[in-house]
């Protein structure tokens, strides 16, 4: 049995970076375990979007009878907290705690504000579902309070987080870690929406409590798995005169008239507006219009996932060899733009395969997008503002994600039901035309990305907007063109 191990061990070890997704992502400064643990604060992250946005959303609806616009309301309460992410970005710069740490302070409260949310969502819906002689307004309050606390946690852990996965990787290197971190959120969402959907597959009250807690508890352990001795400590005074003493409204000033760092906001919250409407209406699109039983509107999410996982890795590749980051998030948006053709087209044609392909195409511009936005903010950040420009770059996404997903909603209903009622003219009586309304909608988010990123790569194309070399240059970077992801 050892020899077998023995062999096979070394057969894993002959296979190089180009089969093994992700493995040289990992450096002699970052090595792949420490990576790997780091990487763990996203799997948390995924699990809370899914068990907000999937499970909670279905259970309060259906199995709890919740009215469905408290459960709107209730979903749309972690958004408020996603502009803040830029001055958690910019706080975790510059703190200093007595015990020497910038980052894992933040990343701790955090995980504690997604903890104790967690630990009495439970409670507090099933009082907001009247199962109770409790006065109702507390469920409410109580319901807005989890929701509230565990959005904030989630959105303070993945700022702090990336910035200080920045710090640790090295320049040459980031790419690949951006797009190792993007590929554990996407896992983490794949296999919580599996766990719950096995747990909860006989539900109870009593069942719903013990998944939510334990989704509470497995967020503290992984969380504390990924800080522990991560981020160096250091006992500089910080009334050291190296420390900057800048302010949060002067640091934003400086960083916003660098370069064309608001036109890089701009095209990320417009391409993940353009990404992001179709969250919700994939599936009923599926089932109504195509006809699509439930298991098979089930695996869109599958498919999301693979065509997303599939473009970080393609986005990791080209980056490595030198690629221009905004160049490649164009190319998520064209992407995204004849996926939701192939979309649109599906209907008429009743064609299962086409809207199949649209949505692997979604998942893949999506992905494409979302690894080259982040790591043109990365690269373009300054060693003492990465914390700031990653809560920028989180912020504009978080924020545009989430008005367009309610966006998306209100257009879908108000398009239907003038189409349906003839108000639109007999050719568009039919319920796809509000579907067809959000689908066209984000083609043209998508174009007007394009036109916001085309200045981007004409400027990157010498220097980057620090004035630097070329973001992503090989030569520049230090990298091999012939290793690859």
């Amino acid at each position: 049995m050892n020899r077998v191990s023995a062999s096979f061990v070394k057969g894993l070890m002959r296979i190089g970076p180009n089969v093994l997704p992700f493995a040289d992502a990992a450096t002699v400064e970052l090595p792949m375990g420490r990576l790997l643990r780091l990487s763990l604060f996203q799997v948390t992250v995924g699990m809370a979007a899914v068990l907000l946005i999937g499970t909670l959303n279905r259970v309060m609806i259906v199995e709890l009878a919740v009215p469905s616009w408290i459960v709107a309301s209730m979903l749309a309460l972690p958004l408020l907290f996603a502009p803040l992410r830029t001055l958690i970005g910019f706080r975790s710069d510059h703190h200093r705690s007595v015990l020497g740490w910038r980052r894992v302070p933040f990343i701790w409260f955090g995980t504690m504000a997604q903890f104790g949310g967690l630990a009495i969502m439970p409670f507090a819906l099933l009082i907001l579902s009247g199962d109770t002689t409790g006065p109702i307004w507390i469920g409410q309050a109580g319901a807005a309070l989890a929701f509230l606390l565990v959005g904030a946690g989630l959105h303070t852990v993945q700022t702090v987080g990336l910035a200080l996965a920045t710090d640790l990787a090295p320049e040459r290197a980031r790419p690949r870690v951006v797009a190792l971190l993007c590929a554990m959120l996407l896992a983490g969402m794949a296999v919580s929406a599996v766990v719950f959907g096995f747990l909860l597959a006989h539900f109870s009250e009593v069942r719903l409590i013990q998944v939510v807690q334990g989704a509470a508890l497995v967020t503290m352990i992984l969380n504390c798995c990924a800080l522990w001795k991560q981020e160096p400590r250091s006992f500089k005074p910080v009334g050291a005169p190296t420390d900057s003493k800048i302010g949060f409204r002067d640091a934003w000033a400086v960083f916003a008239a660098a370069g064309r760092t608001r036109r890089r906001l701009i095209a990320t919250a417009l391409g993940t507006a353009g990404f992001s409407m179709q969250d919700i209406l994939l599936e009923p699109y599926g089932g109504k219009i195509l006809h699509l039983p439930v298991g098979a509107t089930t695996a869109l999410t599958a498919m999301l996932a693979v065509g997303g996982g599939a473009g970080l890795m393609f986005a990791a590749r080209r980056l490595s060899r030198g690629a221009d980051a905004h160049r490649i998030a164009g190319l998520g948006a064209v992407v995204g733009i004849l996926a939701f053709v192939a979309v649109i087209f599906a209907a008429p044609a009743q064609s299962k395969f086409l809207f199949g392909l649209g949505v692997g195409l979604i998942g893949a511009g999506g992905g494409l997008f979302a690894h080259g936005t982040l790591t043109a903010s990365m690269a373009n950040a300054k060693p003492g503002d990465r914390g700031l420009a990653l809560g920028a770059w989180g912020a504009a996404q978080a924020t545009a994600a989430g008005l367009a997903i309610a966006f998306s909603g209100i257009v879908n209903d108000a398009g239907s039901n003038l189409a349906v009622n003839g108000a639109l003219g007999e050719a568009l009586a039919d319920p796809v035309t509000g579907f067809t309304m959000v689908y066209s909608t984000e083609i043209l988010l998508l174009f007007a990305t394009l036109v916001a990123i085309g200045p981007l790569v004409r400027t990157t194309k010498t220097t980057n907007d620090a004035g630097s070399p070329r973001l992503g240059n090989p030569a520049q970077m230090g990298l091999n063109p012939g290793v690859l992801l």
